[in-house]
């Protein structure tokens, strides 16, 4: 399944601290969410503290917070092989189209509190003309290709305006949950904010402009226990193989996305983490990550790990201030590099596994999860000295000495042919939770577990870089793997895991 490799035309520049995120967004760049500033500022205000117009506009404003639209991509399991480079960027061209409908929504913040019919009329309408469009494009390379478009794709062009508040979607189904892993509901602690409305003032948000706020944190000592292991059986595969890759200490980032956006710059629209494979990148062929070093101990390794970067929102922000994924898609703030990276690959509590496929492709969690839902929201937070506590949708406080951990635990079942598929997802699968079994069908694979730590100030003021329509959410949060390890290393992972021994 080689790909095409082009380069790129230009790179990431040498990371440095160089201004504010104030000075970075100005006025113009604050999100809609924060328009309660500029609704006080009304010279129309009496002496009373407000007026009715004022109140008016505070709650036109909630309704549009962001841009929610269908996800085209996760309703295409089915696209034949000649159309794939093509639907795929036209699936991007569907991410662009978001990105610059909210950055209009964020530019005219105060037009869409004094009109209610200004979001639908000069955003969501034209919005939807394009991605009509763009529908119709996938629609008629499906079919060229010999293959039939999904029912109802035409129906996928309208967008909504919505507020910050998570949406209180169904748990997804126990065979798409990954075990060892809290339940998908939504978390209801003690003090985490019930309405999560962004830049409302109460709490405001964490400094980069389009959240997270203060009711996305919530305080780890005030979670109580949740995770559930499924019990090891006779015939379980018990063994690990940890491979060493570094925690991205050689500063390598790129807003791209090489399995959901291949040969599209910027498919991502917010800024990776990559450690192992160092030739990664939108353009990567399966010959150039074959070809490519890698940051891990084992030379065999040339696995591609990524994950979308964790900054501090303190004011100060990196050399990506006005590039694609950084300060374009307001995603500002300081780049964090991890305390520590571990990749660890666990056997199966029911069976042996099998050898991972070369140039398998997998990703857990969803970077649109926020308006999605949280049917795929899989990663998960916690902090050192309390990872029995595991939050799907909320960032961790963590006490004095702790620190934050980002879990990753990826789809274990493989469907024994197929090394991606249309949406990503349907070529795997996560074990059953409660007995560790691989849906029928299905064959268990060695399971990565990755757990990245971060030592960052107690508290909120941090966040993951996400589709700037998703507001930061904790439950954006998302991994990506291609498996490049050589043949006989990886028959010697498996093996290692089936006798049920440590290697690394």
């Amino acid at each position: 399944m080689g790909r095409t490799s082009r380069k790129r035309r230009s790179t990431l520049t040498t990371r440095m601290t160089i201004a504010s995120a104030a000075l970075l967004l100005g006025g113009g760049g604050l999100v809609a969410v924060n328009v309660y500033a500029s609704a006080q500022e009304d010279p129309g205000q009496d002496a009373g503290g407000g007026t009715r117009q004022q109140a008016q506009q505070q709650g036109q404003q909630r309704q549009v917070a962001t841009i929610d639209c269908p996800d085209v991509g996760t309703s295409l399991p089915d696209v034949p092989d000649g159309a794939r480079g093509r639907v795929d960027g036209e699936l991007a061209t569907l991410d662009s189209q978001i990105t610059e409908a909210y950055q209009r929504l964020a530019s005219n913040r105060t037009a869409a509190a004094q009109d209610p019919n200004f979001v639908q009329n000069s955003i969501l309408g034209p919005l939807k003309d394009k991605r009509g469009a763009v529908l119709d494009r996938i629609g008629q390379d499906i079919r060229r290709s010999g293959g039939r478009p999904p029912q109802g794709l035409d129906g996928m062009a309208p967008c909504t305006g919505r507020p910050s508040e998570q949406p209180q979607q169904p748990s997804q189904p126990p065979s798409q949950q990954p075990p060892g892993q809290p339940s998908q509901q939504p978390s209801q602690q003690p003090g985490d904010g019930s309405d999560g409305g962004a830049g409302d003032g109460a709490g405001g948000d964490t400094g980069n402009g389009n959240g997270p706020d203060a009711s996305d944190f919530v305080d780890i000592k005030s979670v109580q226990p949740n995770v559930a292991v499924p019990r090891n059986q006779r015939a379980a595969s018990r063994g690990t193989f940890t491979t060493a890759c570094g925690r991205n200490e050689n500063g390598k980032f790129n807003p791209d996305n090489v399995i959901v956006a291949p040969g599209v710059s910027n498919g991502a629209h917010h800024m990776h983490d990559y450690v192992g494979n160092q030739a990664t990148d939108a353009f990567s062929s399966d010959d150039d990550l074959a070809n490519g070093q890698t940051s891990c101990r084992n030379q065999g390794d040339k696995s591609t790990y990524y994950w979308p970067v964790l900054r501090l929102q303190n004011g100060k922000d990196e050399a990506d201030v006005g590039a694609d994924g950084g300060g374009k898609d307001q995603n500002v703030g300081e780049i964090q590099t991890p305390s520590s990276v571990t990749l660890k690959f666990d056997g199966n509590p029911t069976s042996k596994v099998v050898a991972m496929p070369r140039f398998l492709r997998i990703i857990t969690g969803d970077a649109k999860a926020f308006t999605n839902g949280d049917a795929n929201a899989n990663a998960s937070w916690s902090c050192t000295g309390f990872e029995n506590r595991q939050l799907k949708d909320k960032y961790p406080i963590c006490p004095q000495g702790s620190k934050v951990v980002r879990t990753f635990r990826f789809q274990s079942c493989w469907d024994g042919a197929n090394a991606d598929s249309a949406n990503h997802r349907t070529h795997v699968a996560f074990e059953d939770p409660r007995t560790g079994a691989c849906p029928g069908g299905f064959k268990a694979i060695p399971q990565l577990v990755q757990r990245i730590v971060y030592a960052v100030p107690p508290g909120p003021g941090f966040a993951v870089d996400s589709f700037p329509e998703q507001l930061h959410k904790a439950g954006t949060d998302h991994g990506d793997f291609i498996n490049v390890f050589d043949d006989k290393l990886m028959q010697r992972v498996a093996n290692c895991i089936n006798r049920g021994d440590r290697c690394t």
